[in-house]
């Protein structure tokens, strides 16, 4: 079967089905966060251990998407996802079963890579996407992908609580094996676009970096964006559990807050097809970096007012953040469509990036310069994304004016 055969009706349900097979598989990724407690009690681990779960996880996201995204390219998308569901399903297993910090940090490592199935699901959204739509299918897609960002925590953090973090492992792994069951049935063949050998893919990213500034341009902007976004998160329940005497449930609930911002995803999409993807990543790099700002505001106010500063900002950050990827994949899929799996590989590589390097960082200043340090880089980090973007347009009027 290919993308022509599929009726319009089709394509919708096939795209419902991609955004929910997005969301559970990089849900894999941050379910550790609002449980790091729980592992840290349990392994008996010190925060910089904790802190190097996740910093691992998305190590190995970032490894995934650089040297095995690119194989959407020159293979069949939907060989690609079952053979990583499968491979995801069997690592949170071995994750739940491990004893011991060295064991834990090498199936992190892998799980991350696994879960690039998630990166694989977005250009095949795009493939599917009917004419003069793609922006709208893509932010459809990445709300089920950043819903299960956001959402993971809520879900791991009470589950966590309920029936300790291993159960957590175990029941992520069924319903990763569910989802690959999903993508059999629903997926269609795709064709590849390119007849490159492994190593000539791997070269012709270098040219693609190369060529087109507006790429990396992207890259950077989203990568600072992410810096923040997993400071935050990878740091929030060891903050609230010992500021406030909250456990992992209620720092699970911080998600639905984020969650909210998730939901304009789509809405970004269609506004990127009608005004652009350049005001679009400006507006978002801007809402992000005074989100966090304002949790500058945090020791003026009472404690209710300060769980409240909280959970308004990562509404506003998240929106902020997802608003501006879904506009940076906008951009970056039309610079050379046939090469969409190796300049998503780009882009996600920066973004993971900015992950890895926020959870480290957020750790690290957590624990010389307690929270403070934390609003500080993610203020700082969205205000370097935001100059980025204005770089950007700037390049960009002038280049119109010569012409």
């Amino acid at each position: 079967m290919n993308r022509h055969s599929l009726s319009s009706d089709v394509v919708g349900w096939v795209i419902f089905a991609l955004a929910l097979g997005a969301g559970f598989s990089v849900a894999a990724i941050y379910y550790s966060q609002p449980l790091l407690p729980l592992m840290g009690s349990d392994l008996h681990l010190t925060v910089n251990g904790m802190g190097l779960v996740p910093t691992l996880t998305q190590a190995g996201y970032a490894l995934g998407i650089l040297f095995l995204l690119p194989l959407g390219d020159r293979h069949d998308r939907r060989r690609l996802i079952l053979f990583k569901s499968a491979a995801l399903a069997l690592l949170l297993l071995a994750c739940s079963l491990t004893s011991h910090l060295p064991s834990l940090l090498i199936v992190s490592l892998l799980l991350g890579m696994a879960a690039t199935m998630a990166q694989d699901i977005v250009p095949a959204a795009a493939i599917l996407a009917p004419a003069g739509k793609q922006g709208k299918m893509v932010g459809t897609v990445m709300t089920g992908l950043l819903l299960g960002i956001l959402l993971s925590r809520t879900v791991s953090g009470f589950v966590g609580a309920a029936f300790g973090w291993r159960i957590m492992y175990q029941l992520a792994a069924v319903s990763i094996a569910l989802i690959g069951v999903l993508m059999w049935s629903v997926l269609p063949r795709f064709a590849t676009h390119s007849t490159l050998s492994y190593p000539a893919l791997m070269k012709s990213m270098a040219h693609l970096w190369q060529r087109y500034p507006a790429l990396r341009r992207a890259a950077f902007a989203q990568g600072f964006l992410s810096i923040g976004f997993s400071a935050f998160w990878s740091t929030l329940a060891l903050m609230l559990l010992e500021k406030y005497q909250f456990g992992s449930a209620v720092a699970g609930t911080f998600g639905i807050a984020g969650a909210a911002g998730a939901l304009a995803a789509p809405l970004a999409g269609g506004l990127a097809d009608k005004v652009g993807a350049e005001k679009v990543t400006q507006l978002g790099a801007g809402l992000v970096t005074i989100s966090f700002a304002l949790m500058f505001l945090l020791p003026v106010l009472p404690p209710h007012g300060q769980l409240a500063l909280i959970a308004l900002s990562a509404v506003g950050f998240d929106l902020g953040l997802q608003s501006s990827l879904v506009a940076h994949q906008n951009l970056v899929y039309g610079l050379e469509p046939q090469a969409r799996g190796r300049l998503n590989a780009l882009l996600f590589t920066g973004v993971f990036i900015g992950m890895a390097l926020g959870s480290v960082l957020g750790s690290k200043l957590y624990s010389v310069a307690s929270w403070q340090g934390v609003v500080v880089l993610a203020t700082v980090s969205g205000l370097v994304a935001l100059l980025i973007r204005l770089f950007d347009a700037r390049q960009l009027q002038q280049a119109a004016q010569k012409a």
